[in-house]
């Protein structure tokens, strides 16, 4: 699979937490599990900082100087930032929890926690996120492939996938039927496709994000 060489493929685990001390223990517990850790002390430093080109997760404070853990996960959601979140806090309280559930936190941990069930729920937040990330890339991937045909090419493929041969293409776009066979080739071969079922999925899923960002 090409990949976009904007985009990291190697999980990052985001830390914020004004608690110095508690930072650092988290730092080590999960680089003890050979994951890459990054920490900040407020929620402002990590949205300065964060891109959205890396997939991984976010160990959150709840209550923090400043921007709080929940208004944090709010900004994410309205900048299209899909990073799961676990939030981590010593001052938790169930509408609190609650809120952030809602809103997509993948789990709500009161201090002291059991390193073991935060490290679970971090390792399967982080593979659900991979995942993410890897069908995002093959759309990415797919769009950049549509892109790259030309007009004429794009019209073969439009009138292939409506399931005419290449004669009745011919006659359509009044070409001949050895020119509709190697634009034919050339629509394959760009869109790394095997057969016309292929070009059909990948044209229904082309329109299908087409109208979703419309």
């Amino acid at each position: 699979m090409n990949k976009n060489p904007s985009i990291s493929s190697q999980p990052v685990v985001y830390v914020v937490d004004d608690d110095q001390a508690v930072r650092e223990s988290l730092v080590w517990l999960i680089e003890s599990v050979g994951l890459k850790v990054e920490s900040f002390p407020s929620a402002q430093v990590f949205l300065n900082h964060y891109q959205n080109n890396t997939p991984g997760c976010l160990l959150l404070d709840v209550r923090m100087p400043g921007l709080s853990g929940l208004e944090l996960q709010d900004h994410l959601r309205e900048r299209g930032m899909p990073l799961p979140i676990i939030f981590i806090t010593g001052h938790g309280d169930v509408p609190m929890a609650v809120k952030a559930m809602k809103h997509g936190a993948v789990d709500f941990i009161e201090k002291p926690f059991n390193d073991q069930r935060l490290l679970d729920t971090l390792q399967k937040a982080i593979r659900d996120n991979l995942l993410t990330w890897e069908q995002k890339q093959e759309s990415v991937n797919l769009i950049a492939r549509w892109n790259d045909l030309s007009n004429r090419e794009r019209e073969v493929l439009d009138l292939v996938v409506l399931g005419k041969v290449n004669k009745q293409i011919a006659d359509i776009l009044q070409i001949s039927i050895k020119t509709v066979e190697g634009h034919r080739a050339s629509v394959m071969r760009k869109m790394n496709a095997r057969t016309v079922a292929d070009l059909v999925r990948m044209v229904l899923e082309i329109r299908e994000m087409r109208e979703s960002s419309s």
